[in-house]
């Protein structure tokens, strides 16, 4: 497996050849038929879309609406190909896909578990989100070990708790992303909000924010405006100065947001920085700031510099030793007490509430070759009886 910094230096001379860059979502659900519909509308005929899924009749129609509304708009200069006998639990068919497409960046937007938010489920009962990790990592896992298979380069940005996947995936020494999407980014654009509220400032976009924190303070925060007491380890700058964060700040991110398929807006939108960012990079030379969640294999979330020259965290404000310890403290509010070696291991506060409310009992420690198999539990005896 290329480092990064290789993959993304070889997207820039593919660029400076002219050839256009592929980029294939695998899954076309929610979250992909909304970054298709943003990559679309970015009007890039410098760009080819693959979208790589099991029905081509169910994919057809999502990319013919997209296609017919950019068209509307006149943004649609984006030639888009439709990949179907895409089969996630058949590994061959993932290598067959990619091996076909060779594509240069592959956003992993796919679900064990379709149509349901696990947060509706863990939240209301045991507050924890890392209880989902075997089946977040289900396909994802499944996905990297076709892309070992077929020898890719590309760049891979995973959708579905990169807090504790990619970490997964890294310590049992096999194939990993090199991005994760959503959580922590979606924390962001509220505190902008908030600090613009307290500080009286217009261009609340121009509010610079350096944050690590893991995927469990997204959602308490999101939800309750409160930090459960655990300090953030966060900087917040306007026209070089620096903004003090609060109690009252986060209070204010506590803001109303549908709890349906729409809040996928958000990850879709997480995808589409990522990508953007690696175009600009590649493209123009341009430096980005992102926050993404596992990157490097790291448990948790990031603040990451990418430009031409690479990607890297940026410990321009707090050292990455402060940033993995914040992380870890997080993280283990969400139900996880560590993931090395390939093995995840449960908090016992959280086997203790899933033991109360569900009256199962999940083990201590998943190791790698025990995902499917936990997965299946857990589908069975927690998310059918919460339906």
């Amino acid at each position: 497996m290329k480092t990064l910094n290789e993959k993304l230096s070889e997207i820039k001379n593919k660029n400076l050849d002219n050839r256009p860059i592929k980029i294939m979502i695998i899954g076309l659900g929610s979250v992909g038929c909304y970054l298709l519909d943003y990559l679309m509308s970015t009007n890039d005929d410098k760009i080819e879309i693959v979208v790589a899924g099991r029905s081509y009749e169910k994919m057809e129609m999502n990319v013919n609406i997209i296609r017919v509304a950019s068209f509307i708009r006149r943004q649609n200069r984006t030639n888009v190909i439709i990949k179907s006998g895409v089969d996630l639990d058949n590994i061959s068919t993932i290598v067959d896909a990619i091996s076909d497409i060779c594509p240069d960046i592959i956003v992993n937007s796919s679900r064990a578990y379709p149509g349901l938010k696990y947060g509706s489920i863990s939240w209301s009962n045991f507050r924890a989100y890392g209880i989902w990790t075997p089946l977040s990592i289900k396909y994802t896992k499944n996905i990297m070990e076709a892309y070992t298979i077929a020898q890719s380069d590309a760049i891979v940005i995973n959708t579905s708790y990169s807090d504790a996947v990619i970490p997964w995936l890294k310590t049992a020494g096999k194939a990993y992303p090199d991005f994760g999407s959503g959580n922590i980014n979606h924390l962001l654009p509220r505190i902008k909000f908030a600090l613009s509220q307290e500080n009286n400032i217009k261009d609340w976009w121009n509010i610079d924010i350096t944050y690590a924190v893991a995927h469990f303070h997204d959602v308490v925060i999101s939800k309750e405006g409160q930090t459960e007491g655990v300090k953030q380890l966060i900087c917040a700058e306007y026209q070089g100065k620096k903004l003090e964060v609060l109690d009252s700040t986060f209070s204010k991110c506590k803001i109303s947001m549908p709890v349906d398929g729409k809040r996928n807006m958000m990850n879709a939108s997480s995808n589409f920085e990522i990508i953007q960012g690696i175009l600009n990079a590649v493209r123009y030379g341009k430096q980005t700031k992102l926050h993404c969640p596992g990157f490097d294999g790291n448990i948790g979330g990031y603040p990451i510099i990418i430009n031409s020259d690479g990607v890297s965290i940026d410990e321009s404000k707090f050292s990455l030793t402060d940033m993995q310890k914040k992380n870890r403290e997080s993280i283990y509010l969400d139900g996880i007490e560590n993931v090395d070696n390939g093995v995840l291991t449960y908090t016992d506060e959280l086997l203790v509430k899933v033991k109360d409310r569900f009256l199962v009992s999940l083990p201590k420690k998943v190791h790698f070759n025990e995902i499917d198999a936990t997965a299946e539990f857990i589908i069975e005896n927690i998310i059918e009886k919460a339906k």
